[in-house]
Parts: structure tokens; sequence; C-alpha cells
């Protein structure tokens, strides 16, 4: 690419109202704190997609515009030239983001009391996308063994069973646990979702950021059966850490579903186009290849200095992740309730992290940490994380 790439820069995300920095999300006695919540990069973005923003904004007009011709070229070739998957141009629909998709699927596709299946602990705005819809949450969870997640497969077919479970939501790779779903697994999930007529809605919003060469597979990819009871959610909000920038993609195999797709894109007007959107995410898919790999570099570098500093504080375990920039952390052993950790991690180690209760019961005792930040920071934030559990140990004995 011929550019220097900072990923150690300290930028400061106040600057600007980012979510990720700010008092709706931090509380009024947060803002000092090292906040690594909402999942964002806290680096700047590809030098192409700046550009081209600045190019396009230099242009001076900004009327309604329809997708630039490029747009669909550049996501399918993506796909096809880094995860070998062949989407047909004709099965993807547009729409303003991942979430808005899955809330479109629960509502054409389910039935007011219907039932919709989740594998917390698992990103916490399924569950509001399901309940605020009007359906009702089937919690199929995941199984922590040795530290390492699996899918319930035996409890996902009895729940499947249920004439009332009209859908699943999967999210591959999963957020917070960090899987990335073999196709081996997909395939068997695929199987029983299918016998028991299970939809399949695929959040595939982190499918670029995987480690130690380690394969995305599409859920849609698995089979042609498979790809035909799915929908699948795309974005390039994390890859390209343009989530302020952007809107998402849903791949829709099946001709049927995709036609009432459309009648409801219609039906709700989901048709406009924001120029700046289209242009950063055409660019990011054809340009910004190298500096999605140096950064999935440096996030691996990130990963190298947890797992060496947590060896000091053994009452806080990392679950090795497969991907994403999101670790999921067990706090179990400090011995806390779910306030008491978010007090201790806030008070004591000034972190703002997310609460482990927010993906479900079963994320209690733990924290999901964003790494996608600079390494010093990081270290800094690990450096009184352990001398806040050194304290409290001392106040024990």
């Amino acid at each position: 690419m011929g550019e220097t790439l900072d990923f150690d820069e300290l930028i400061n995300r106040r600057d600007v109202p980012a979510l990720k920095a700010h008092q709706v999300v931090l509380g009024a006695d947060g803002l000092g704190l090292f906040a690594a919540g909402v999942a964002d990069m806290d680096f700047r973005v590809a030098p192409a997609i700046v550009r081209a923003i600045e190019q396009r904004a230099a242009h001076g007009v900004f009327g309604y515009e329809t997708l630039p011709d490029g747009l669909m070229p550049a996501l399918t070739n993506w796909f096809e030239t880094r995860h070998s998957w062949h989407v047909d141009v004709a099965h993807i629909l547009r729409a303003p983001n991942v979430l808005n998709s899955l809330a479109m699927a629960a509502n054409l596709f389910t039935e007011a009391g219907d039932r919709i299946l989740i594998q917390p602990p698992v990103f916490f705005d399924f569950a509001d996308v399901i309940v605020e819809n009007g359906r009702e949450v089937l919690e199929n969870p995941l199984l922590l063994t040795d530290g390492r997640y699996e899918m319930d497969f035996a409890g996902l077919a009895k729940l499947a069973a249920d004439p009332h479970s009209k859908m699943l939501f999967l999210c591959n790779p999963h957020n917070p646990v960090g899987r990335v779903w073999s196709r081996d697994e997909l395939a068997r999930l695929g199987e029983i979702c299918r016998q028991h007529d299970v939809l399949v809605v695929s959040d595939e919003i982190h499918a670029d950021i995987t480690f130690g060469g380690r394969a995305y597979t599409p859920f849609a990819s698995v089979s042609e059966a498979d790809a035909q009871n799915s929908i699948t959610c795309l974005s390039p909000a994390k890859s390209f850490n343009i989530a302020a920038c952007c809107s998402a993609f849903t791949v829709v195999p099946n001709a049927a579903y995709r036609q009432a797709f459309q009648a409801e894109n219609s039906r709700l007007t989901v048709n406009k186009n924001n120029a700046f959107s289209s242009v950063a995410m055409q660019v990011a898919y054809q340009s910004a290849g190298p500096w999605l790999d140096a950064a999935v570099g440096y996030i691996e570098g990130n990963l190298a200095l947890v797992r060496e500093r947590l060896k000091a504080v053994p009452e806080v375990a990392l679950i090795e992740p497969e991907g994403t920039f999101l670790l999921w952390l067990d706090f179990r052993a400090l011995g806390l309730g779910p306030e008491a950790l978010t007090r201790f991690l806030r008070q004591e180690a000034g972190w703002a992290i997310t609460r482990g209760i927010a993906f479900g019961d079963s994320g209690a005792g733990f924290g999901r940490l964003n790494i996608a930040c600079p390494r010093a920071a990081l270290d800094q934030a690990l450096n009184t994380l352990i001398t806040a559990i050194f304290n409290s140990r001392k106040t024990k004995t």
C-alpha cells in the first residue's frame, strides 16, 4: 500500500460525540475511565477511505443518488476472494444496519408470540430486537468446557422441535465469546434447523476479523439447502471501523423470502442512499484490504499482551478468542456478583467495559473487553486492573 499505518496513535475519541467515550454510555462519573465497551476501533480508518470521502465532499453537490455501479461488485468480489463465498448480486438487499435486518426478518417470518432462538451469552441486542417486536426469546445457551464454548446441539434439537420455534438468530463469528464457528458446527446447526423449519438469520458482521489463520465460514456457504433456509446480515462496519459511515447488506438466496424483504423495504421506504456511506463502503472493499490485514495483526499483538499480563492475576481468565476484537474475560474467581464486579472494575480498576450479565444470565461474572485500541492504552489499563486485584488480595488477608 506504500502508506505508514500508525495503530499506536492516541486519538481523543471525545473530540467527536463518539458513543464509546460519551456520558450516555460511561455515565456522568465515568468520563475518566478506560473506555473499552462499545464495539468499534480506536484506530484511524484506512487512508484510502478518508481520501475517497474527502474527494466526494469536494464535489460539493449532495443531492439524491443511486448506488455507485462499483459497490455491489466490490462486495461480491471481497467475499469471493477473501472467503470463497460466491454471492449472487441479485440476492443482495440494502439495509440501514444489521439490527434493522434482524427486526425485519422477525416481523416478516414469525408471528407475534412466536419464539426466536438465541445462543447466550450473545450480543444483547438480539434479545432486545425479539422482545421489542413482540416475539419470545428462547435460549439455547452455549456450553463452556475447559475454557472453550461449544454449541449445545442436543438442547438445540429439543428447542427447535417446539412448533412455536420459528427462527434462530445466529452470531457468526460469535460476539462476545470469540468463537469462529467451523463448517461442521454450522452444518450440524443447519441440519437441525431445516429439520424443524427454523429459519436461520445470521449476523456475520465480524466476519473479517479472525486469528491464527482460522477461516470464517459464511453460514449460507455450507450448502445450498442452508442458503435457502437463511438470511445473512453483513456490514463493513466492524472490519473497517466505519460504523458511523456505512449501512448494511442482507443476502437472501431464497426467492420467496427475498421478495418479502423487497416488499417490506418498499413499504418502509428503506430506499435512500447516503453518498458518503456508499463511497466509504466501496473503497473499503476495493482498496482497504491491506489496512484490515495490518489492523488484525495489531489486534493479535494486543491479544498476546493481554494473555501475557493476565498470568499475574489468576483471578481473571481469558476465554481464548478465535476472532473479533472483543475479549470475553472470566472474573468469577473474584467472587463478586454482577453489581459488585461492575463497581470493582469502574472504581478500583478504572475500567468501563461491557457487563457480562448484559449478554444473558450465563454472562454473570464475565465482562467484554474491546482490545482494538493503541497498545499503550491497553497496557496502562492492564496495569490498573492488576494493581486493583493485588490490592483486593491485601484486604482479604
